[in-house]
């Protein structure tokens, strides 16, 4: 199953200076994208069935940001099975746990939301004095409710954890 991972974080920085807080959680309501996933062993042609998600925080910020770290898609339900790896980028050795869908239908999508982006940008000394507040005009209060995130195209009907 795929799911993208929704960087929340705190609305002020000074009340919150970790970057986390439940009662003033704020999430980015634009800046998503995707792109195809290129294949490396196919001249660098675009995989099949398979996406790269960029966007939030990890996107505002991508100069405090590794390049191999920003992007948001990841899998976090999967049948485990006899030589199945994880990859450092987050995918699978094995092509088709890697897909947002099958041949024939589109599988089931899913958003974790999750102040870990905030608050590592926060702790991290090369970005804790850049950054004054993660506000800015696109940013909306989280409603920690799914018609959000639907709304957002961030995950499918059905699928609020």
């Amino acid at each position: 199953m795929l799911a993208n991972v929704v960087a929340l974080h705190a609305d002020d920085l000074e009340a919150c200076p970790a970057a986390v807080s439940l009662d003033r959680a704020h999430l980015d309501r634009s800046g998503y994208y995707a792109l195809a996933r290129a294949d490396a062993a196919n001249h660098g042609h675009p995989k099949e069935r398979q996406l790269d998600f960029y966007g939030g925080l990890r996107w505002r910020y991508e100069e405090h940001v590794p390049g191999a770290k920003r992007k948001i898609d990841r899998i976090p339900l999967f049948r485990a099975k006899k030589g199945l790896r994880i990859r450092e980028d987050h995918t699978f050795n094995d092509e088709e746990y890697n897909t947002y869908a099958c041949p024939w239908h589109h599988n089931i999508t899913a958003s974790i939301c999750s102040f870990r982006t905030a608050k590592a940008l926060k702790a991290n000394p090369g970005s804790r004095y850049d950054i004054e507040s993660f506000k800015w005009h696109n940013s909306a209060p989280f409603e920690w409710h799914s018609r959000q995130l639907l709304d957002l195209g961030l995950m499918e009907p059905g699928q609020w954890f």
